[in-house]
């Protein structure tokens, strides 16, 4: 695998003059399709790592080693550039150190740090609660100090527009920048006005998680110094359905054959697996 390519091409995107859509991926067939289809980028958040890996919600019980394989598993399956959501990095400013050496040497091209207090504590309710802005600050240097590969992405992530209001989202995103971070993802963003006073204080590139009503305009999120923004993991969810809807269909007796149109085609399954590169390597190799 060529990471740092992959890690390049990220960084065009974010020194560009353009905000593109991620392709939400989970496994490597999802991750080829999205290739296949022309994206630029995929995204593997933690929410849908949770829910492939361990069928939980997300409620960080999923643990670093098992994020760092179903990453590996997706980076190795082709050539996409991976962004990932590294919630809180595991634990405090040493995990998050050992969280980074870990996913860059999984493949990923940008992972995000979050200030958010995880996991949930004792009697904790609503949004939830950010760590201290000098907590945030420290895991955001652990994190460039984990850093090996200079074109790994390293991304500052915040709820604070949502828990404190924009004045606590420029706070920390000017703290974040000023420790090194090379872009800021806005968690829970909702208007224009939100976006335009954050990025008119900040140098560096905007990332929007669940970007839409008034932000699904591209054109002005690219005028607003955003470079990636989420739309939800809509595939996940549309594979989980396929899989029930076809497994009841199947238990209350449906034959096979008459779910022959709900199907992948032999084609698109040949296409995703790569099945074309392994009957060359059967007929080279095996006689």
């Amino acid at each position: 695998m060529n990471l740092t390519a992959r890690r390049e091409r990220y960084r065009a995107i974010l020194a560009g003059d353009r905000c593109v859509h991620p392709a939400s991926v989970f496994d490597p067939i999802s991750a080829r399709a999205a290739e296949d289809l022309g994206f630029e980028v995929g995204m593997f958040a933690g929410s849908i790592a949770s829910g492939t890996v361990l069928g939980a919600p997300d409620l960080i019980v999923l643990t670093l080693t098992e994020f760092a394989q179903q990453i590996h598993r997706i980076c190795r399956a082709g050539d996409l550039s991976l962004m990932v959501d590294a919630d809180h990095g595991y634990g405090n400013a040493l995990n998050v150190r050992r969280t980074v050496e870990e996913l860059e040497t999984a493949g990923v091209s940008c992972l995000t740090i979050e200030d958010t207090q995880l996991p949930l504590s004792f009697g904790a309710a609503g949004e939830g609660q950010l760590i201290s802005v000098e907590e945030g600050v420290g895991k955001m240097k652990a994190a460039l100090s984990g850093r090996q590969d200079p074109a790994l992405v390293v991304a500052g992530r915040s709820s604070a527009l949502r828990v404190g209001g924009v004045a606590e989202a420029i706070k920390r995103a000017k703290a974040y920048e000023a420790a090194g971070v090379d872009a800021m993802f806005l968690a829970g963003a909702q208007t224009r006005a939100e976006v335009e006073e954050v990025s008119a204080e900040v140098n560096i590139p905007l990332l929007l998680g669940g970007a839409g009503g008034e932000l699904a305009d591209l054109d002005f999120l690219s005028g607003a110094g955003v470079r990636v923004a989420l739309q939800g993991h809509l595939p996940f969810a549309a594979a989980v359905k396929a899989a029930y809807d076809t497994l009841k269909a199947l238990r209350e007796g449906v034959a096979p054959a008459d779910l022959s149109n709900q199907l992948a085609p032999p084609e698109l399954m040949g296409q995703l697996t790569r099945r074309g590169n392994y009957d060359g390597w059967v007929k080279e190799w095996l006689g």
